[in-house]
């Protein structure tokens, strides 16, 4: 699964850590979602759309072996 995470911190001028903050989870949660090594959970992909103000749709994008 592909994910902007990375672009949108930039965006707002967040560090890892500012977003582990408001999301309450580590620093290194957030390098491994953006990564690509992590798919979170509902509740914490919602938690990141809330803060950044957008939907889950734009931030993460399934891949074609995502449906295999």
């Amino acid at each position: 699964m592909k994910n902007k995470l990375k672009v949108l911190r930039a965006m707002h001028d967040f560090t890892q850590q500012d977003l582990a903050d408001q999301i309450q989870v580590s620093r290194q949660t957030i390098n491994t979602i953006e990564k690509g090594k992590y798919v979170p959970s509902t509740l914490l992909a919602l938690k990141m759309a809330s803060v950044f103000k957008v939907t889950v749709f734009d931030i993460f994008e399934l891949e074609e072996n995502d449906w295999s």
